[in-house]
């Protein structure tokens, strides 16, 4: 299993800082959540843990069963699904699979496995010919981890999934990520939903590119005297 962690981890674009001095662990085979509002630094901090950004400062440790290993090393077990429209809205559900299976070079048999798993998990199986511009927002955010799952990842990267989710599908959705905990994947997800907080094993709380705290929900709301998530971004934001 891989696990990573942070340290005094900055990124800066031009006199934007959007990350300043973050030291994080997502300790491997849990739920992780990076928790906090737009401009916080979630989509930046899993930028910089993808490769694809280089931190203006810091570092970024990557392990494995507890050796330290290059990132060159977790690449090709990492799969990352980012915030903005990534698939492609005339091709359908099969279509993408398809595409994807090209993508990560799947050999038939495993591919036939693993599609009709992923299908039957999230319910997408009588959709295979609908095309993703025709899905709704929740069964587009499914095919989209459809596809990123497709390869078996170790370690799973969600950027705002739940952004612009009807409830049910949010729900649904988070069921999903749990079946894939049991599984040992590292699941980093970051979402601006307070509520989803407490719903991860761990949670890392980003304000204004800084780290407020780190820990399992209930053990930070202990520590920070706070009643909710809520209440401790509005002290960290002055309030």
């Amino acid at each position: 299993m891989f696990s990573i962690s942070t340290e005094g981890l900055k990124k800066h674009f031009g006199a934007v800082k959007a990350l300043e001095g973050a030291s994080l662990d997502f300790s491997a085979g849990l739920l992780h959540g990076l928790i906090g509002s737009d401009g916080a630094g979630k989509t930046t901090t899993l930028r910089l843990l993808s490769g694809l950004l280089r931190p203006t400062a810091g570092a970024i440790s990557y392990r494995k069963e507890g050796r330290a290993v290059p990132f060159a090393e977790l690449r090709a077990s990492l799969a990352y699904m980012p915030q903005q429209a990534s698939l492609y809205p005339d091709l359908s559900v099969a279509e993408h699979m398809e595409f994807f299976r090209e993508l990560y070079r799947l050999d038939a048999a495993t591919f036939k496995k693993r599609s009709e798993e992923l299908l039957e998990i999230t319910r997408l199986g009588k959709f295979r010919e609908r095309r993703a511009g025709q899905l709704s927002g929740g069964m587009y955010k499914k095919l989209g981890l459809m596809c990123a799952l497709l390869q078996s990842p170790s370690v799973l990267l969600l950027d705002e999934p739940t952004n612009g989710v009807d409830p049910i599908s949010r729900r649904e959705f988070w069921e999903l990520l749990y079946a894939l905990a049991e599984q040992k994947i590292l699941i980093i997800v970051s979402t601006a939903y307070m509520d989803e907080a407490e719903r991860c094993s761990r949670v890392h709380l980003l304000d204004a590119g800084r780290l407020l705290a780190s820990g399992e929900p209930r053990a930070v709301l202990k520590e920070r005297g706070a009643a909710s998530f809520e209440e401790i971004f509005i002290r960290g934001a002055g309030g």
